[in-house]
């Protein structure tokens, strides 16, 4: 029997080098100022302005637009995320929110609004869910289980690489960290890739052509339970990657069909290439810290961690996925017969 799977091999695109302009990090490079933008006493000062104003006039549906507000020092740190993001190292926090001072509710109101200068927000999950929590569930890892309902390690991946449309941007305000790991790691996927160049060439090419993703059972019922699509590919000058060797893998369990020696080999080398310390830079997730990474351009890593024993202090993160192309819904589709102008 065939294997029915999610077409996106329309990304498939030339082999090329990385362009100059683009910044292909190591890990002694970054500086704090960097990827870190600090909440000046004004912007925390908007913020609670903000917050009162929140709990005073309830809107149900995280329907605010940030264009409706007037907070100017927020959007400049904003603005200042997002130039690190495109143009920087592909990674940002803002340091930080004052968790203690408000109800968890409108921080991440707030949260919701500030994420609105990043790009639109978008569905995440098949039943519509906007905001997602990045919590230990007690789950096993397992097919259609999502690691980040869990406690494991997550190599270095970009989100959401099995998708239709993958997210362009991704956000996590952290309410709890871990009692000890879950350490944040970021990569420049342009050092990956270079690196793949200069010392396995033949893998990298191989990472071009189209394979099969696990989709996590995060479809409809009774679709495609797998995505084929190239690892790396190209949008104009930039690199557009569906970086996670491990879903590539799965894919191929899900699929029931061998995976080719070369593709073996390739994950192989990437895995190697990404386990080198030179490249990937660790960054802390504290408590109050909204963290933006460029999810086409930056791999990010999880470390395994422990909880703390109080159900009330246990890792929490709240997520956000950020897309232009394509409508809201966690696809991006729209009704037969309606066109997407912007896809």
């Amino acid at each position: 029997m065939s294997v029915q799977y999610l077409d996106c091999t329309n990304e498939v695109s030339e082999f090329r080098t990385t362009p100059p302009e683009r910044r292909a990090w190591l890990a002694h490079e970054i500086r704090r100022e960097d990827w870190v933008v600090p909440a000046s006493g004004a912007m925390v000062d908007e913020i609670g302005m903000l917050a009162r104003f929140i709990e005073a006039n309830p809107v149900q549906d995280l329907q605010r637009r940030l264009s409706e507000i007037n907070a100017p020092r927020c959007v400049e740190a904003m603005r200042q995320i997002k130039t690190r993001l495109d143009d920087g190292v592909g990674f940002a926090v803002v340091d930080r929110l004052p968790m203690d001072d408000f109800d968890i509710d409108t921080l991440v109101e707030i949260y919701w609004l500030l994420g609105q200068a990043i790009g639109r927000p978008v569905a995440q999950k098949w039943n519509g869910q906007m905001i997602y929590h990045v919590r230990d569930t007690g789950q096993q890892y397992s097919y259609g289980v999502r690691g980040s309902h869990t406690s494991v390690e997550l190599v270095f991946h970009t989100d959401n690489a099995f998708a239709r449309m993958v997210p362009d941007y991704v956000g996590l305000l952290c309410r709890w960290p871990a009692a000890s790991g879950g350490v944040s790691r970021f990569c420049s996927l342009y050092t990956v890739h270079d690196r793949m160049a200069a010392k396995y060439p033949d893998a990298l090419r191989r990472l071009y052509q189209p394979m099969y993703f696990d989709r996590q059972k995060e479809h409809a019922e009774g679709a495609q339970p797998v995505c084929l699509a190239p690892y790396f590919s190209w949008r104009n000058d930039r690199l557009f990657a569906r970086a996670n060797s491990s879903l590539v893998r799965k894919g191929y369990d899900v699929a029931g069909e061998r995976m080719d020696d070369a593709l073996a080999g390739a994950l192989d080398a990437i895995d190697e290439v990404c386990a080198d310390e030179e490249i990937w830079f660790e960054g802390p997730l504290e408590r109050g810290h909204v963290q933006y990474l460029n999810n086409h351009e930056v791999g990010h890593y999880r470390s395994e961690f422990v909880d703390h024993e109080d159900p009330e202090r246990k890792r929490h993160l709240f997520r956000l996925w950020h897309r232009e192309a394509g409508s809201v819904c966690y696809d991006g589709g729209y009704p037969a017969g309606l066109s997407d102008t912007s896809d």
